[in-house]
């Protein structure tokens, strides 16, 4: 597909509309490039099958028709326009590109603070299975309790029930919890750390993450693609998921597995701590991501029935790859077939 590369036309806020009119047109994927934003910041308006936003590049260098060619470059080695576009800006170096959520651009005044690496991950169903893990060593959870189709009163009390003791089971021993989805309860109760997925953060409009970002809870994100990684760094997040690394049995998602590769790639360019995720099942896979450069590593069902058996192994080999760096690759590879 063609990639058009338009010159900006009128003040900044009439961009997103002339990018989807021309792209409706066109019938080709359509980026407004270099528009002026009334704080002196230039930016172009990304309008792609994938994802729409404010693409803002730190030193961004104004040649249109460089920056159309290299992304219709990026296209030919596989990446669909919005991943394309990115890599054409980023140009192999710097601080990769933030991508806005909405029509409100990113800001420039939020950074990362530095954390304690999150070491072991350990993603649970229950406040049962938390306690479990918690005994087992685990100083990393995450409460994932996924919304029935038809919650009714039971399960909301069970879930708020869940949520509140997971948060005073990890406050007893220090452990740093994340609690998947339920912000507004976890906020309520006290939870000190949240993980959003990117489609849930688009439901709620600019501000409703504005709204998530009040609360001061630490929040994790996932990423699966680089316009993905570009929105989660504009949050300037706890860290940025990467995933699924392997083939994973748990979710039914249309990416291409990231691999090593693409996780240590992640963890160089992701200007946040990345956390792997997805088919990490035994030891060894562990230690490959620690070698990658994961600040974390989430395991789910390779925990097993006893965690207390299987995790000090798994913390080993995490420290263990953690002493033997990979090779990080100059570009990443295409995560959607």
């Amino acid at each position: 597909m063609k990639f058009h590369v338009v010159q900006a036309a009128g003040a900044a806020m009439e961009a997103p509309a002339q990018a989807r009119r021309l792209r409706a047109e066109r019938g080709a994927d359509v980026c407004v490039a270099g528009v002026v934003h009334g704080d002196g910041r230039v930016m172009d308006w990304l309008e792609a099958e994938h994802a729409s936003g404010w693409l803002w590049t730190l030193g961004l260098v104004q040649n249109e028709e460089a920056f159309a060619a290299a992304t219709e470059a990026a296209m030919a080695r596989g990446f669909v326009a919005a991943d394309a576009a990115i890599l054409a800006r980023w140009r192999g170096a710097g601080p990769l590109p933030l991508l806005s959520w909405g029509e409100q651009p990113p800001s420039s005044a939020r950074s990362a603070q530095s954390q304690p690496a999150l070491g072991l991950y350990a993603i649970v169903d229950s406040a049962a299975r938390m306690r479990q893990v918690l005994d087992a060593g685990v100083r990393t959870v995450q409460l994932r309790m996924k919304t029935p189709e038809r919650p009714d009163a039971a399960w909301q009390a069970q879930l708020r029930e869940e949520i509140r003791q997971s948060i005073a089971d990890c406050a007893a021993v220090g452990a740093e919890l994340f609690v998947n989805d339920h912000w507004q309860l976890a906020h309520e109760l006290g939870a000190q750390g949240i993980h959003l997925g990117q489609s849930d953060l688009l439901a709620l409009g600019d501000a409703g993450r504005a709204a998530v970002l009040a609360t001061g809870m630490a929040l994790g994100v996932s990423s699966h693609a680089l316009w993905e990684l570009c929105r989660a760094r504009a949050l300037a997040p706890r860290y940025i998921a990467c995933g699924p690394v392997w083939p994973t049995t748990t979710k039914d998602m249309p990416w291409v597995p990231q691999g090593l590769d693409n996780l240590a790639w992640w963890c160089r360019h992701a200007g946040a701590p990345v956390t792997a995720i997805g088919g990490i099942l035994e030891a060894s896979q562990v230690r490959e991501a620690a070698r990658c450069g994961a600040d974390g590593v989430c395991i789910v069902r390779g925990l097993g029935d006893e965690p207390r058996a299987v995790v000090p192994g798994l913390r080993a080999a995490l420290e263990e790859g953690r002493g033997d760096p990979v090779a990080v690759p100059a570009w990443p590879h295409p995560m959607l077939p």
